[in-house]
C-alpha cells in the first residue's frame, strides 16, 4: 500500500519537468493520475500508467476558465473522484519593469495565477462533497523575496501563496488543506539553458552548493498530498538548499 493508494490526483502542466516529476511519484505511492497540458502527451501517460495506476492526459488551456471548468468535470466522471489538486501550469516572460509589456504581464497572470483559481472554484465541489482533500499551489521563491527583472512572475507567485492561505481559511471546516510549495533553483531544462556565469552566482547562494532536482519537489509534494500532513494546511514550504531562510 502506498501513501497515496486509491486517491485520484489532478495535475496542472504536468507533461514535462516538476509537474511530471509530480506526477510519476503521486502514481509511484498508487495514486491515479489525471494530468494537463496544451495538448494531449500520450508518452508521459504511458510512462504514467505503467507503475501500475490509471492515467489519463487531458489538453486544456488552464487559463481559460471555461475550459477549466469542463476538464474538471470531465476528470470527475472519468476517475470517479479528486482527492489531490496541484496546481503546477506555470510559464516566464521576464524583463524589466520599465520594458516589460502588457502582454508579458497579463499572461504569465492568467497562466500562472488565474489558472490556480480557474481549477480551485472547479474542484472544490467535488473536494466538498468528498469532505476532504488538499490542494498544493506550486508558488516559487521569488514569490516570498521578489525578483529583479521578474516583477511578473513573482506576482503571480505570491498571488498563488496567498490564494493557497486564503482557501485554507475558507475551506478548512470541511475538511480541504490548501498549501503552497516555493521551490528555489531547481535543476529542468530550462535552468540548465543559463549561462555558467549566473548558475555559479546562483550556486554561491545556496547553502547547501547545489541546487535542486525535480524529485525533490515532489516528495513534499507527497508529504502535503498524504494524510503524513493531515494538520498541516495554509503553509508555504520553500524547497531552495537553504538560500533564504
Amino acid at each position: 500500500m502506498g501513501l497515496l493508494t486509491g486517491k485520484t490526483a489532478l495535475i496542472t502542466g504536468a507533461a514535462r519537468g516538476i509537474g511530471k516529476a509530480i506526477a510519476l511519484k503521486f502514481a509511484a505511492e498508487g495514486a491515479n493520475i489525471a494530468f494537463t497540458d496544451l495538448a494531449v502527451n500520450e508518452e508521459t501517460e504511458a510512462e504514467i500508467a505503467a507503475l501500475g495506476v490509471k492515467a489519463k492526459s487531458y489538453a486544456s488551456n488552464a487559463a481559460d476558465f471555461a475550459e477549466s471548468e469542463a476538464v474538471v468535470q470531465q476528470v470527475k466522471a472519468d476517475f470517479g473522484s479528486i482527492d489531490i489538486l496541484v496546481n503546477n501550469a506555470g510559464i516566464t516572460k521576464d524583463g524589466l519593469m520599465l520594458r516589460m509589456t502588457e502582454q508579458q504581464w497579463d499572461a504569465v497572470i492568467a497562466v500562472n495565477l488565474k489558472s490556480a483559481f480557474n481549477f480551485i472554484h472547479a474542484t472544490v465541489p467535488v473536494m466538498m462533497r468528498q469532505r476532504g482533500g488538499s490542494i498544493i499551489n506550486m508558488a516559487s521563491v521569488v514569490g516570498v523575496h521578489g525578483n529583479a527583472g521578474q516583477a511578473n512572475y513573482s506576482a503571480s507567485k505570491a498571488g498563488m501563496i496567498a490564494l493557497a492561505k486564503s482557501i485554507a481559511q475558507e475551506m478548512g471546516p470541511k475538511g480541504i488543506r490548501a498549501n503552497a510549495i516555493a521551490p528555489g533553483f531547481i535543476e529542468t531544462a530550462m535552468t540548465a539553458a543559463l549561462p555558467d556565469a549566473v548558475r555559479e552566482d546562483w550556486m554561491k547562494k545556496i547553502p547547501l552548493r547545489r541546487g535542486g532536482k525535480p524529485e525533490d519537489v515532489a516528495d513534499v509534494a507527497l508529504f502535503l498530498a498524504s494524510d503524513l500532513s493531515s494538520y498541516v494546511s495554509g503553509q508555504v514550504i520553500q524547497i531552495d538548499g537553504g538560500m533564504n531562510m
